[in-house]
């Protein structure tokens, strides 16, 4: 009986069975867009992985606007996705001890804040020599 309730409880997004016409038709599909993108390799607790560290601030000086601006939302991607694994854990009950990302997500918090420093740093200098010239 705990097995059938675990198994209508704990949501896998991979193990909709389409009817065999359906599941040819789409079996070219690769499902990167939409809600898809909330989830790590289609389930919504994905087992737990080393990540790296987050961005310095040195690094990202020498990044260009647009490189940052792409960094910037691959991160916010990134944390929505943490975010939708966070509540999910909490959704089960999932203990913290058990299953948690926060490592991940304070890596992302950092980068984000470090590229916000830059592009503030970067506007600063901007400004002063716009001043100069007047």
């Amino acid at each position: 009986m705990l097995q059938q309730f675990l198994r209508t409880t704990i949501r896998n997004f991979t193990t909709a069975r389409p009817s065999w016409q359906e599941a040819s038709a789409t079996a070219q599909t690769v499902k990167t867009h939409g809600l898809y993108q909330f989830f790590e390799g289609g389930e919504a607790l994905p087992k737990q992985i080393w990540t790296g560290r987050a961005w310095k601030a040195s690094e990202l000086r020498s990044k260009s606007f647009d490189d940052l601006h792409k960094l910037w939302y691959v991160l916010l991607k990134e944390r929505n996705l943490l975010a939708t694994q966070r509540e999910e854990a909490r959704r089960l009950g999932i203990n913290k001890q058990v299953w948690t990302n926060a490592g991940r997500l304070k890596k992302c918090q950092k980068s984000m804040a470090r590229i916000k420093f830059v592009l503030n740093e970067r506007q600063r200098e901007y400004e002063k020599l716009m001043a100069k010239k007047e």
